[in-house]
């Protein structure tokens, strides 16, 4: 059986079916094309949508916290006895050696008299020339005492002559008083020339001494004693030779009695006080030392830091509670002296704030976005600071804010 032909549609020459086919395709076309354009719109929009920023994140807590001043110092020997020349001569060698254990009273050293000096022609005519006025100085004096014994002979003499008469009543008593004053001066002359006498022959001997010719005397060394028991800490002079009266030869000290210098700021210093506690670190072994604030030097010194600038610095001494015996004297430290300490105290670490508008600021994380939040902190620790306002216990915060993040950025906590 045929199939009826359909009918063609009037002004075309395409049958009613393969219209509709046609329509239904630009129909589809559009959608399409409009399905695209929805899509390179939403890309775009998307493309240009901020995105969240990825963020390390802490909270407020409860914790310990220590306020501390850290810096370096080196240990020393609590009592350092300097032993030093007592007089100018010739130093014999010191066995001694560092860590040598010596006892109160044990010698140390000792120093022979110096010898004469050597003398260039010029000062040695001089020295001749005062030997020669020396000892004609003592001719003359030993003539002056020759004329001063025959003087006081002949007063005694006249004296005693006098006195007899006198007893005799020969003679009026003011010539006996002449004589005996004759007598008394002519005694206080002869002790007044024997006195020259040998104030002429020392000069001799003086002049004989410089000149080297005078008879040689067997010299005693002089020991250099310890002052006190303990080791050897440092030999500073242990060869042979001459040394000058004062000169250091030997330090002594107990090497199990150390203390630290730790030499701080003057601001720093202002908050230390004796009693507090000091943690040393990095002296060469573990676990950390413990120690104790003993003296805070009152006067402050001036020192250029690495970078040039001047710094007034104080001294802080500090006791060791228990020193191993690996540590010595002048050993490089890291001390931390703990100036306060609570036990639990709101806190964040230090990363998180930061300065903004003149005030202390943190980005605290509300809804997953960062919102600008001025705080009140109040001590600041090494690694985390006490918030006493603008925060609470449990808010998140972000640390490490850069330039990325501002109030109402989209975050997201990695």
């Amino acid at each position: 059986m045929s199939t009826p032909a359909q009918p063609l549609v009037t002004g075309t020459l395409h049958r009613p079916g393969h219209a509709r086919r046609r329509a239904l395709m630009r129909g589809i076309k559009r959608a399409c094309l409009a399905a695209g354009g929805l899509a390179i719109a939403a890309g775009i929009a998307y493309a240009w949508m901020p995105r969240p920023v990825a963020v390390d994140v802490a909270t407020v807590q409860h914790r310990p916290l220590e306020v501390e001043v850290a810096e370096d110092g080196q240990t020393r020997v609590r009592d350092r006895f300097v032993v030093s020349a007592p007089i100018t001569g010739q130093l014999a060698r010191i066995e001694l050696d560092p860590g040598t254990a010596v006892a109160a009273g044990d010698v140390v050293a000792r120093i022979d008299p110096p010898s004469p000096v050597l003398l260039d022609e010029r000062s040695r005519a001089e020295a001749a020339a005062r030997l020669t006025a020396a000892i004609a100085h003592q001719r003359r004096a030993e003539i002056a005492v020759a004329r001063s014994q025959l003087t006081h002979a002949a007063a005694v003499r006249e004296a005693d002559r006098t006195r007899t008469l006198d007893q005799r009543g020969a003679i009026a008593g003011a010539e006996r008083e002449r004589a005996d004053d004759q007598e008394q001066l002519a005694t206080r002359d002869l002790a007044a020339a024997e006195a020259e006498r040998a104030s002429a022959a020392a000069e001799v001997v003086a002049a004989r001494a410089v000149l080297g010719e005078a008879p040689a005397r067997p010299s005693r060394p002089v020991d250099v004693i310890a002052p006190a028991s303990g080791r050897v800490l440092r030999v500073v002079r242990d060869s042979a030779g001459p040394v000058a009266a004062g000169a250091p030869l030997v330090e002594i000290g107990d090497p199990r009695a150390l203390e630290i210098v730790v030499d701080v700021l003057s601001s720093d210093a202002a908050r230390i006080a004796p009693g507090m506690p000091v943690v040393i670190e990095a002296w060469g072994g573990a676990p950390a030392l413990r120690g104790e604030v003993r003296r805070v030097e009152p006067s402050a010194f001036t020192r250029i830091s690495a970078l040039g600038v001047e710094e007034q610095r104080v001294n802080v001494i500090a006791t060791i509670a228990d020193p191993p015996s690996g540590l010595g004297d002048g050993f490089r430290i890291e001390a931390r002296i703990i100036t306060w300490r609570g036990e639990r105290v709101a806190t964040i670490p230090a990363s998180a704030v930061f300065r903004s508008d003149q005030r202390w600021a943190v980005y605290a994380v509300e809804r997953g976005r960062a919102r600008l939040r001025p705080i009140e902190i109040g001590h600041r620790g090494r690694l985390e600071v006490e918030i006493t306002g603008g925060l609470s216990v449990g808010s998140t915060v972000i640390l490490h804010p850069t330039d990325r993040i501002a109030d109402g950025t989209p975050i997201a906590a990695r």
